[in-house]
Protein backbone atom coordinates (compact mmCIF):
# COMPACT_ATOMS: atom_id res chain seq x y z
CA UNK A 1 0.00 0.00 0.00
CA UNK A 2 1.38 3.43 -0.97
CA UNK A 3 1.89 5.74 1.98
CA UNK A 4 0.02 9.04 1.84
CA UNK A 5 2.24 12.11 1.92
CA UNK A 6 1.00 15.65 2.44
CA UNK A 7 3.25 17.02 -0.29
CA UNK A 8 6.04 15.86 -2.59
CA UNK A 9 9.27 17.86 -2.71
CA UNK A 10 12.47 17.96 -4.73
CA UNK A 11 15.50 19.27 -2.83
CA UNK A 12 18.85 19.75 -4.56
CA UNK A 13 22.04 19.78 -2.55
CA UNK A 14 20.36 17.43 -0.07
CA UNK A 15 23.44 15.65 1.28
CA UNK A 16 24.63 18.39 3.65
CA UNK A 17 23.88 21.74 5.22
CA UNK A 18 20.63 23.55 4.42
CA UNK A 19 19.54 20.96 1.85
CA UNK A 20 19.90 18.00 4.19
CA UNK A 21 18.20 19.87 7.02
CA UNK A 22 15.32 20.83 4.71
CA UNK A 23 14.88 17.25 3.54
CA UNK A 24 14.78 16.03 7.14
CA UNK A 25 12.31 18.75 8.16
CA UNK A 26 10.00 17.94 5.28
CA UNK A 27 9.99 14.22 6.02
CA UNK A 28 9.32 14.93 9.71
CA UNK A 29 6.31 17.03 8.63
CA UNK A 30 4.83 14.22 6.53
CA UNK A 31 6.22 15.24 3.13
CA UNK A 32 8.06 12.94 0.74
CA UNK A 33 11.39 14.14 -0.63
CA UNK A 34 13.41 13.39 -3.74
CA UNK A 35 16.89 14.56 -2.81
CA UNK A 36 19.82 15.24 -5.09
CA UNK A 37 23.53 15.40 -4.39
CA UNK A 38 26.86 14.13 -5.65
CA UNK A 39 27.43 11.81 -2.69
CA UNK A 40 25.62 8.59 -3.55
CA UNK A 41 26.57 6.94 -0.28
CA UNK A 42 25.05 9.77 1.74
CA UNK A 43 21.86 9.62 -0.32
CA UNK A 44 21.62 5.87 0.30
CA UNK A 45 22.11 6.44 4.03
CA UNK A 46 19.32 9.03 4.07
CA UNK A 47 17.00 6.65 2.21
CA UNK A 48 17.61 4.03 4.89
CA UNK A 49 17.28 6.42 7.81
CA UNK A 50 14.19 8.26 6.58
CA UNK A 51 12.29 5.01 5.97
CA UNK A 52 10.37 5.46 2.76
CA UNK A 53 10.01 9.21 2.88
CA UNK A 54 13.18 9.95 0.93
CA UNK A 55 14.49 8.88 -2.46
CA UNK A 56 17.93 9.90 -3.68
CA UNK A 57 19.07 10.80 -7.19
CA UNK A 58 22.85 11.18 -7.45
CA UNK A 59 24.50 13.55 -9.91
CA UNK A 60 25.28 17.11 -10.89
CA UNK A 61 22.34 19.45 -10.20
CA UNK A 62 23.23 21.40 -13.35
CA UNK A 63 22.92 18.30 -15.56
CA UNK A 64 19.64 18.37 -17.49
CA UNK A 65 19.35 14.59 -17.50
CA UNK A 66 19.78 14.47 -13.72
CA UNK A 67 17.08 17.13 -13.27
CA UNK A 68 14.66 15.11 -15.41
CA UNK A 69 15.41 12.08 -13.23
CA UNK A 70 14.38 14.03 -10.14
CA UNK A 71 10.89 14.63 -11.49
CA UNK A 72 10.61 11.05 -12.74
CA UNK A 73 11.69 9.74 -9.32
CA UNK A 74 8.84 11.60 -7.62
CA UNK A 75 6.31 9.79 -9.79
CA UNK A 76 8.11 6.47 -9.49
CA UNK A 77 8.60 6.44 -5.72
CA UNK A 78 5.69 8.53 -4.46
CA UNK A 79 3.05 8.26 -7.14
CA UNK A 80 2.63 11.88 -8.14
CA UNK A 81 4.44 14.96 -9.39
CA UNK A 82 6.27 17.21 -6.94
CA UNK A 83 4.51 20.35 -5.73
CA UNK A 84 7.59 21.78 -3.99
CA UNK A 85 11.01 22.35 -5.54
CA UNK A 86 13.85 23.72 -3.42
CA UNK A 87 16.72 24.99 -5.58
CA UNK A 88 19.51 24.76 -3.03
CA UNK A 89 22.52 23.19 -4.74
CA UNK A 90 25.46 25.52 -5.03
CA UNK A 91 28.99 26.26 -3.94
CA UNK A 92 30.89 29.20 -2.54
CA UNK A 93 34.08 30.99 -3.46
CA UNK A 94 36.08 33.16 -1.13
CA UNK A 95 38.00 36.15 -2.40
CA UNK A 96 37.63 39.61 -3.81
CA UNK A 97 36.94 40.91 -7.30
CA UNK A 98 40.62 41.67 -7.82
CA UNK A 99 41.86 38.27 -6.64
CA UNK A 100 39.23 35.72 -7.64
CA UNK A 101 40.28 32.56 -9.45
CA UNK A 102 38.48 32.76 -12.81
CA UNK A 103 38.54 29.01 -13.41
CA UNK A 104 36.86 28.45 -10.04
CA UNK A 105 34.36 31.22 -10.75
CA UNK A 106 33.27 29.45 -13.93
CA UNK A 107 32.44 26.39 -11.80
CA UNK A 108 30.49 28.58 -9.40
CA UNK A 109 28.46 30.08 -12.23
CA UNK A 110 27.77 26.62 -13.68
CA UNK A 111 26.10 25.27 -10.56
CA UNK A 112 24.85 28.44 -8.85
CA UNK A 113 23.34 30.20 -11.87
CA UNK A 114 23.07 27.94 -14.92
CA UNK A 115 22.03 24.92 -12.86
CA UNK A 116 19.52 26.95 -10.88
CA UNK A 117 18.00 28.40 -14.05
CA UNK A 118 17.62 24.95 -15.59
CA UNK A 119 15.80 23.68 -12.50
CA UNK A 120 13.57 26.76 -12.38
CA UNK A 121 12.59 26.32 -16.02
CA UNK A 122 11.72 22.65 -15.60
CA UNK A 123 9.83 23.29 -12.37
CA UNK A 124 7.84 26.20 -13.75
CA UNK A 125 6.75 24.34 -16.87
CA UNK A 126 5.42 21.39 -14.88
CA UNK A 127 3.85 23.37 -12.05
CA UNK A 128 2.04 25.96 -14.15
CA UNK A 129 0.42 23.16 -16.15
CA UNK A 130 -0.71 21.42 -12.96
CA UNK A 131 -1.94 24.60 -11.27
CA UNK A 132 -4.07 25.51 -14.28
CA UNK A 133 -6.42 22.84 -12.97
CA UNK A 134 -5.62 22.74 -9.26
CA UNK A 135 -5.28 26.32 -7.99
CA UNK A 136 -6.51 27.54 -5.48
CA UNK A 137 -7.24 24.12 -4.03
CA UNK A 138 -3.55 23.24 -3.89
CA UNK A 139 -0.24 25.06 -3.48
CA UNK A 140 2.81 24.81 -5.69
CA UNK A 141 6.12 26.21 -4.45
CA UNK A 142 9.48 26.96 -6.02
CA UNK A 143 11.91 27.98 -3.28
CA UNK A 144 15.30 29.41 -4.22
CA UNK A 145 18.10 29.55 -1.66
CA UNK A 146 19.84 32.86 -2.17
CA UNK A 147 22.03 34.69 0.33
CA UNK A 148 22.42 37.94 2.20
CA UNK A 149 25.47 38.46 -0.04
CA UNK A 150 23.11 38.46 -3.02
CA UNK A 151 21.66 41.68 -1.63
CA UNK A 152 24.68 43.25 0.11
CA UNK A 153 28.24 43.32 -1.24
CA UNK A 154 30.28 40.90 0.82
CA UNK A 155 33.65 41.99 2.25
CA UNK A 156 34.90 38.39 2.17
CA UNK A 157 33.26 36.78 -0.89
CA UNK A 158 32.20 39.51 -3.31
CA UNK A 159 32.63 37.32 -6.39
CA UNK A 160 30.51 34.50 -4.97
CA UNK A 161 27.94 37.10 -4.02
CA UNK A 162 27.67 38.18 -7.65
CA UNK A 163 26.33 34.71 -8.49
CA UNK A 164 23.67 35.15 -5.82
CA UNK A 165 22.74 38.59 -7.14
CA UNK A 166 22.04 36.78 -10.43
CA UNK A 167 19.99 34.10 -8.69
CA UNK A 168 17.94 36.77 -6.92
CA UNK A 169 17.17 38.36 -10.29
CA UNK A 170 16.06 34.99 -11.66
CA UNK A 171 13.83 34.43 -8.64
CA UNK A 172 12.06 37.76 -9.03
CA UNK A 173 11.75 37.33 -12.78
CA UNK A 174 10.22 33.89 -12.33
CA UNK A 175 7.84 35.13 -9.63
CA UNK A 176 6.43 37.72 -12.00
CA UNK A 177 6.07 35.15 -14.78
CA UNK A 178 4.27 32.39 -12.85
CA UNK A 179 2.54 33.83 -9.78
CA UNK A 180 -0.51 34.71 -11.86
CA UNK A 181 -0.74 31.02 -12.73
CA UNK A 182 -0.93 29.89 -9.12
CA UNK A 183 2.74 29.04 -8.55
CA UNK A 184 4.52 30.64 -5.59
CA UNK A 185 8.18 31.61 -5.94
CA UNK A 186 10.08 32.39 -2.75
CA UNK A 187 13.62 33.64 -2.29
CA UNK A 188 15.18 32.59 1.03
CA UNK A 189 18.27 34.62 1.93
CA UNK A 190 20.34 33.10 4.75
CA UNK A 191 23.09 34.89 6.58
CA UNK A 192 26.06 33.01 7.99
CA UNK A 193 25.20 29.33 8.30
CA UNK A 194 27.77 27.04 9.88
CA UNK A 195 28.18 24.06 7.55
CA UNK A 196 30.55 22.49 5.05
CA UNK A 197 29.99 25.55 2.83
CA UNK A 198 32.90 27.45 4.38
CA UNK A 199 35.42 24.70 3.68
CA UNK A 200 34.16 24.31 0.11
CA UNK A 201 34.48 28.04 -0.45
CA UNK A 202 38.09 27.99 0.71
CA UNK A 203 37.54 30.09 3.83
CA UNK A 204 40.41 29.87 6.30
CA UNK A 205 39.90 28.52 9.81
CA UNK A 206 40.82 31.96 11.09
CA UNK A 207 38.09 33.63 9.02
CA UNK A 208 35.45 31.17 10.21
CA UNK A 209 36.56 31.68 13.80
CA UNK A 210 36.20 35.43 13.33
CA UNK A 211 32.61 34.88 12.14
CA UNK A 212 31.87 32.93 15.32
CA UNK A 213 33.39 35.60 17.53
CA UNK A 214 31.74 38.58 15.79
CA UNK A 215 28.35 37.14 14.91
CA UNK A 216 27.85 33.92 16.88
CA UNK A 217 25.99 31.84 17.64
CA UNK A 218 25.79 31.30 13.88
CA UNK A 219 22.85 29.73 12.09
CA UNK A 220 22.76 26.01 11.39
CA UNK A 221 20.95 24.26 8.55
CA UNK A 222 17.89 23.52 10.68
CA UNK A 223 17.29 27.24 11.24
CA UNK A 224 16.96 27.85 7.51
CA UNK A 225 14.97 24.65 7.01
CA UNK A 226 12.41 25.92 9.52
CA UNK A 227 12.04 29.10 7.45
CA UNK A 228 11.60 27.10 4.24
CA UNK A 229 8.92 24.94 5.87
CA UNK A 230 7.12 28.03 7.15
CA UNK A 231 6.97 29.41 3.62
CA UNK A 232 5.57 26.29 1.97
CA UNK A 233 3.09 25.54 4.76
CA UNK A 234 1.03 28.69 4.10
CA UNK A 235 -2.45 28.37 2.52
CA UNK A 236 -2.37 28.31 -1.29
CA UNK A 237 -3.48 31.95 -1.62
CA UNK A 238 -0.69 33.27 0.68
CA UNK A 239 2.62 33.96 -1.06
CA UNK A 240 5.70 34.87 0.95
CA UNK A 241 7.94 36.22 -1.78
CA UNK A 242 11.14 36.81 0.22
CA UNK A 243 12.49 35.91 3.65
CA UNK A 244 15.90 36.80 5.10
CA UNK A 245 17.33 34.86 8.04
CA UNK A 246 20.43 36.07 9.89
CA UNK A 247 22.19 35.21 13.13
CA UNK A 248 20.95 37.77 15.64
CA UNK A 249 24.37 39.40 15.99
CA UNK A 250 25.20 39.56 12.28
CA UNK A 251 25.03 43.25 11.42
CA UNK A 252 26.52 42.95 7.91
CA UNK A 253 26.35 41.66 5.26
Amino acid sequence: MTKHFKRIAIVTGATSGIGEATARKFVAEGYAVVGNGRNGDKLAALEKELEGGFAGVAGDAADLEVLDRLFAAAEQHFGRAPDIVVANAGRGLGGSVTSADLSEFEKVLHINVTGALALLQKSAARMTAAQAENYPQTAADIVIIGSVVGRNISPFSAVYGSSKFAVHALAEGLRREVCGKGVRVTLVEPGLVLSGFQQGAGYSDELVQSFKERFGPLLIGEDVANAVHFVVSQPPHVHISEIMVRPTRQDYP
